[in-house]
């Protein structure tokens, strides 16, 4: 019988213990290895905190994932923001509009 792979419990790491593993890398030199025993994250999580990072630090807003710097989570919260009056502008609009139509009809 063949042995059946299991596979690792998945482990929960927030956004400041993510930015902090980060920069043990880049500032401290640790290895991704030494970075996984520690946080008990897998290679490709690791790899991938270290690649958002670097590229947050270029100006690249990440999408559909939570920025690790603090810069890139205030742009994050700002474009939250800002799509959240342009939807409630589109409400407005819409409304204006079906009270205009509703006035005119009984004129």
């Amino acid at each position: 019988m063949s042995e059946r792979k299991t596979n690792k419990p998945r482990v929960e790491v927030t956004i400041e213990q993510k930015l902090e593993y980060v920069k043990l890398m880049i500032d401290e030199g640790y290895s991704n290895r030494k970075v996984m025993e520690i946080s008990g994250a897998s290679e490709s999580a690791v790899s991938r905190w270290k690649r958002q990072y670097v590229a947050e630090l270029k100006g690249q807003t990440p999408e559909g994932k939570k920025a690790l710097t603090p810069d890139q989570q205030r742009i994050q919260a700002l474009e939250k923001q800002l799509w959240r009056a342009k939807r409630d502008n589109d409400i407005l609009k819409k409304a204006t509009a079906f009270f205009v139509r509703d006035n005119n009809a009984l004129s």
